[in-house]
Parts: structure tokens; C-alpha cells; sequence
């Protein structure tokens, strides 16, 4: 049975087509936001997967290139690996989805979003995070929804809705929110240093929008949706757990757990569950389930002495920060390091420089978008956390991690005509135990900062926790959660910024929701953390920006020439440039408006690569001087080369004021000279004189 939906969103119809596509699927979704065409699906396995303690959700997010017209490139001619923007999408998708399932659910459910066409005006980033939320909703797979997205922008003052790619350009704020009926459950923003006021007034502006979907969606779900199936509970046993208790007494529990050292800890609870193994030797049906009854517990007594008490297991406040530490220049030959240390948690950040040429080039939907200039990548080797693993290059997470901190910097960047570099920075996660995606924000803006990269502002990031008890009313919220506090807490709410406002915002929670008040603690909590973490722990490692470059990093010199004269530069199959490239050891790159880079490391070289170039692209004058060398010798004069490609001819007669029998009584090969432009000739060829320079 085909039914079609359709509701007006931000100027712009949205329409949802059910059961005209993907029948055999639990639940599709063909979605049409404007030209953008979106099928989203949602599918289940019939059985659980064995052997596994969490929810095996995956989600997917396919962007077809012919969606916006295009072949992809490379020899098959065919999508390969996703982009770091359908990772990022996917995740965005996953994070307020995956709270929304059963806990103890653990058949494998897959969300798949493939892009088909994209209009500029409609997102399909928006329009999948739609898609999916409906198809999950008008399943039978189990989930406790609707929920809906809504993306804001900030252009001169003012909310946009929903922008389209050109408003996004000229947006001060790229925000993204996901709620239920009753609450928000996902932030995800990019800013231009937002105030936090109106941040929050973005989020739920947002909020009252995605009010609106829901209703939608609920109609839809009244009139289509399945009935949701049954499912087997992975629940640990009562019984098993009033065992353990009899073990492992809430004291003994509470004090494995309670301490600062994250390898002290990790050994009591190995402790605890060598004992468990040995005590229940003979029930096999139990042994499987020792990890997660463990967890469990470890869980419950962190939350209720946190909650109740108020006591984090290191000891610390509930708003205080982990000690701090800072230093730079620890890596040598680099264009710029720096190392951070919050607790137990320790990035080094090594910042590279190099010719706008060098920018990564983007190949994928996005049609504004072709190359970006700033680049933060993120690694997490196995050693940081204490476990030994194979290296398999980043993951979604190590991506989204990068992607966040790169967010982050973003705004306080110089543009292109102040500083005209490709910039890199890598962090590379020394150890971890908790949020070193923020830790990443600050060790990236020292490196940057000691490049000598003139970034506008200092910029810090923090992470705030929370603990919920049985009631809106009764939870606490944690400054700076370590590793322990996000696996066992409720919200793991990312922020960065500078002293005049918010970056970049990155919330996940476990939870069905947060309240306005809890959103508004934790962005107060986050500003207070991150102008502490500057004045006490950044300034004193480095204040502002380098007024140099280092001696190893590219000097870079730009100048302008008329477009016409590029092709004398380049010369034939590039023979002229090539030569530039070879004499003076520096790079030079041409844009088609007649832009010119020079990049290298010796100031001089590049000072000569520039007066090449000039020279190249200046026509000659009569009366001027110009320097030369002598690159052949005929009977009648010499040739003087001014630079590569461009010659001019010394008669005999104009080189000595004596009378002289031939040229090589004056000049060889290779000699530097002086000469005058005397014009042109009655044939119009420009000749020049030594003897006539003054």
C-alpha cells in the first residue's frame, strides 16, 4: 500500500513516500525535501547476535555521485570508501538514535540513507537524519521514538532555519539538534564565537521546529507504522546479581572503584572477576555473563555515590578540573608543536605549513565545497588506553574526533590573504582517559599558535558529565568527565571556545533527553572550565601567536600578474617555470586570475624566484636597466638573458664605448651585465647597450 506525506518545512515541502519503495525492508522512508531525493531504510536481523553486550546498530549513510551529476574519479569509475562527510552524517544520525533503542536489544539494525539527488537548497544531510528517524518509527523494530532534526543558522542577527549551501557560507552558525517529543537529545554546532546566550536560544529555536516534524511523523506512524515485534532480553539474571552482591559488597565495590588512577582500578576489578570465575566455576551459563553484571554494578555504585553523595572516584569536586599541563616546542624540526595534559589524558599536537596548492581536495556532493585549507587529524593508538591492537587507520571515531577539534579552530584562522598557507595539525594521543577530543582543541591551538600561525583568539575546550537520579529534577553535572564518568554518566556534552563565545558544541547522551535547565548548566559549566584551562594552564605555556615562522617552515611570497602573462611564465610544456623551479629550489603556483605563490625555505631564493617572475611579466622600457647574463655570443652582439624565456640583444657596437674586433674580447659565456633598453629598432625588435648605462 503506497501512501504519501507531505508537510511545509522552512519554506520548502517535505515529502515522505511509504511503501512505494524498499518493501521488504522493516521500514523505509522515500524522502523528497525539495529536488533532494533520500531513500532511507531500516532493517533488523530475526535472532540476536551471540556473544556480544551491547546494541549492534550500524548506520550508513551512501552518497551517489550521480546525485549532483558527476562520475567518480579513479580507475573504476565507481563509489569507494565514504567520504569523511557521510562518516560524519552517520555518526550525527546515530548518536540521538541509538539512546532511543532497548537497552538489552541486541539484534543487529542497520540504517541505511542513500543520497539519490541533491538539491542545493535542501540538505541531504538533513534530509537522511529525517529519513532514518521515520523509518525506525514505522518499523516493527522495537524503538522509542519519533524524533525529528532540525539544522540552524545565524546570518546578520538572525536565525535561518534550514539553510541552503549558499546561506551556509555566510552563516555564523552551523547548529544541529535532534529532539523527542519532550526533550533534546543530540547537539551538534560549528560557530563563529556565539555567545552562550544565543546558543541556547538557537537550540531550542531548533527544539520548537523539530515539535513540528513530530507531529508529522506521528501521523504517519498512526496511519502506517507496525506494530513493534517481541524480542529475546539479554537482561542480566535477578538471581546472578543477588549472587554477586553476597561476593562483592557494596563497600568492597565502592572502594575498587573509587580512585584516581585508572590502572589501579582496572586491576581491583580484574580482581573482583577472578574471584567471580572461580566461585561460579560450575555455572557455566554465568561465566558468559561476568563482564557485563560486573559492569553493571561498578555502574550503579559510581552513579549513586555521585548522585547521592556527591562523590566522583577520584576525589574530586563536582565542578573541578583534573590537574592541567602544558609546554611547547617538544618535537624539533617541526613548523610547530605543543603537548597537553589534563589528568590522565595527554595529546601532542604537531602543526605543519605549507603552499595553498597543498589544500585537500574534496570530492563529493557538496558543490560550494571543493578544497579545504585547514586540516585536523586525530589518532588513538591501542598504547593510550593500555591495550595492544593492530593499527588500522582511523576510524569513525578517530574521524569524528578530528572533525570536531577542526571545528573548533576554525574560526579564530587567519583567511587566505592574511595567511596564505595550507595548515595540518595531527594529534596524536599519548594516553587517554576521557574527552581528549577537547584536549585536542587545546594542544591544536598552542602547536598553531607556536607555528607562528596569527590566529585571532585562544581557544579552549572542556567536557561536562551528568548523572540523572528518578526525576527532571534530580541529577548533578560533573566538570570534566574522566573515562569512568562518560562510560557510567548519562551526557557526554562537548564545548569549545574562546573568551567571546562558543566553536564548537558536540552533545551525546544515553539518556532519552535533557531539559532546558541541565542544556544551560552544562554550556555555564563549560565556559567557566575552558577560561580557567586558558588562564591558568595555556597562557603560561604560550600567550599569543609567534610573530615568525619558524626557520624550517615555507616562507611564502605572493604577488599578482596580468592573466595574460601566465603563459609566459610557464613557458612551453612548462620549460620557463620548470627552469624558475630548478635555479632557485622553491615551488610556484599559478591561479587562473594571475595569482602567484612562491614557496620555500631560503628567503633569498624565493626573493629571486619573485624577480623572475616579475621580470617574465614586465615589459621592457626604454631607458630602464636591467641585469642579465650572457647566454650566447654571436658575431654581430650577444644575447642577454633577463630570466628564463625572455632574451634581448647587445649589437657589437653597443657593448664597449672603444671600438672592439670581436665579442669575446669583452664578454663570455655566464657573465653578469648591466644594460639599458634602447627601444625598438627600425625593424620593431628591442635592442639593448652596455656602454650607454649610466
Amino acid at each position: 500500500m503506497y501512501k504519501s506525506y507531505s508537510m511545509e518545512l522552512a519554506g520548502r515541502i517535505l515529502t515522505v513516500d511509504i511503501g512505494r519503495v524498499a518493501a521488504q525492508a522493516n521500514g523505509a522512508a522515500f524522502m523528497h525535501y525539495g529536488d533532494t531525493v533520500v531513500l532511507s531504510t531500516a532493517t533488523a536481523s530475526e535472532k540476536p547476535r551471540e556473544g556480544i553486550d551491547f546494541f549492534p546498530l550500524s548506520v550508513e549513510y551512501e552518497e551517489k555521485m550521480y546525485s549532483v551529476g558527476k562520475i567518480p574519479g579513479g580507475f573504476n569509475k565507481r563509489e569507494g570508501k565514504a567520504s569523511e562527510n557521510a562518516i560524519l552524517t552517520s555518526r550525527v544520525i546515530d548518536r540521538p538514535m541509538r539512546p532511543l533503542f532497548p537497552k538489552d536489544y541486541r539484534n543487529d539494525v542497520t540504517l541505511n540513507n542513500m543520497v539519490m539527488s541533491v538539491d542545493p537548497e535542501c540538505s541531504p544531510e538533513l534530509t537522511a537524519m529525517l529519513g532514518s528517524a521515520i523509518a525506525a518509527a514505522i518499523s516493527d523494530i522495537p524503538f522509542d521514538g519519533p524524533c525529528a532534526t532540525t539544522q540552524v543558522g545565524l546570518i546578520n542577527g538572525e536565525f535561518v532555519i534550514n539553510p541552503n549551501a549558499e546561506q551556509n557560507k555566510e552563516s555564523d552558525l552551523k547548529l544541529t539538534v535532534a529532539s523527542t517529543a519532550e526533550k533534546v537529545i543530540m547537539i551538534e554546532a560549528g560557530a563563529n564565537e556565539v555567545p552562550e546566550a544565543q546558543m541556547i536560544e538557537a537550540i531550542y529555536t531548533a527544539h520548537a521546529v523539530n515539535q513540528q516534524i513530530i507531529a508529522f511523523i506521528n501521523q504517519i506512524v498512526a496511519e502506517v507504522g507496525k506494530p513493534k515485534h517481541s524480542y529475546t532480553s539479554c537482561a542480566i539474571p535477578e538471581e546472578l546479581f543477588a549472587a554477586l552482591y553476597e561476593i562483592v559488597t557494596p563497600e568492597q565495590m565502592e572502594e575498587a572503584v573509587f580512585t584516581d588512577v585508572k590502572q589501579v582500578r582496572e586491576e581491583n576489578i580484574r580482581s573482583i572477576k577472578d574471584k567471580l570465575e572461580e566461585l561460579w566455576a560450575d555455572k557455566e551459563e554465568w561465566l558468559e555473563l561476568i563482564d557485563e553484571a560486573v559492569y553493571q554494578y561498578q555502574k550503579k555504585t559510581v552513579r549513586k555515590m555521585i548522585l547521592k553523595d556527591q562523590k566522583r572516584p577520584d576525589g574530586r569536586a563536582v565542578n573541578q578540573i583534573r590537574s592541567l599541563a602544558a609546554e611547547v616546542d617538544i618535537v624539533p624540526r617541526v613548523h610547530g608543536s605543543a603537548m597537553f595534559t589534563r589528568g590522565q589524558t595527554q595529546i601532542c599536537n604537531v602543526c605543519t605549513l605549507a603552499p595553498l596548492s597543498e589544500a585537500q581536495k574534496l570530492d563529493g556532493l557538496d558543490v560550494t565545497e571543493t578544497s579545504k585549507r585547514y586540516m585536523h587529524h586525530y589518532n588513538f593508538p591501542s598504547y593510550s588506553v593500555g591495550e595492544t591492537k593492530p593499527s588500522r587507520g582511523p576510524g569513525r571515531r578517530e574521524i569524528g574526533h578530528g572533525a570536531l577539534a577542526e571545528r573548533a579552530l576554525l574560526p579564530v584562522l587567519p583567511t587566505e590573504e592574511e595567511f596564505p598557507y595550507a595548515i595540518r595539525t595531527v594529534s596524536e594521543t599519548f594516553e587517554s582517559n576521557g574527552s581528549t577530543s577537547m584536549a585536542s582543541t587545546c594542544a591544536s591551538c598552542m602547536s598553531l599558535m607556536a607555528a607562528g600561525v596569527p590566529i585571532k583568539d585562544m581557544v579552549a575546550g572542556i567536557s561536562c558529565g551528568l548523572v540523572t537520579g528518578d526525576s527532571d529534577e534530580d541529577y548533578i553535572l560533573l566538570t570534566d568527565i574522566q573515562g569512568l564518568e562518560d562510560f557510567f554518566g548519562d551526557m557526554d556534552f562537548k564545548v569549545t571556545g574562546t573568551e567571546a563565545g562558543i566553536t564548537a558544541i558536540q552533545m551525546d547522551i544515553k539518556i532519552h533527553g535533557l531539559t532546558r535547565p541541565i542544556v544551560e548548566g552544562a554550556i555555564a559549566r563549560c565556559r567557566e572550565a575552558r577560561l580557567y584551562i586558558m588562564e591558568h594552564c595555556m597562557k603560561p605555556a604560550i600567550a599569543e601567536p609567534r610573530k615568525e615562522l619558524g626557520a624550517l617552515a615555507p616562507k611564502i611570497r605572493q604577488i599578482q600578474i596580468d592573466p595574460m602573462k601566465i603563459g609566459d611564465v610557464v613557458g612551453q610544456r612548462g620549460k620557463t617555470i620548470n627552469t624558475i623551479i630548478e635555479r632557485t629550489g622553491v615551488k610556484i603556483d599559478i591561479t587562473d586570475d594571475g595569482a602567484v605563490s612562491v614557496s620555500g625555505v631560503d628567503a633569498a631564493s624565493i626573493d629571486e624566484a619573485v624577480r623572475l617572475v616579475k621580470v617574465i611579466t614586465t615589459d621592457f622600457e626604454e631607458g630602464q636597466i636591467y641585469t642579465g647574463t650572457v647566454a650566447s655570443i654571436k658575431e654581430f652582439g650577444a644575447f642577454i638573458e633577463f630570466a628564463p624565456g625572455k632574451e634581448g640583444m647587445v649589437h657589437i657596437s653597443k657593448i664597449s664605448k672603444e671600438r672592439i674586433r670581436c665579442v669575446e674580447d669583452v664578454l663570455t659565456l655566464g657573465d653578469a651585465v648591466k644594460v639599458v633598453c634602447l627601444g625598438k629598432d627600425k625593424m620593431g625588435r628591442l635592442s639593448f647597450s652596455m656602454k650607454d648605462v649610466k
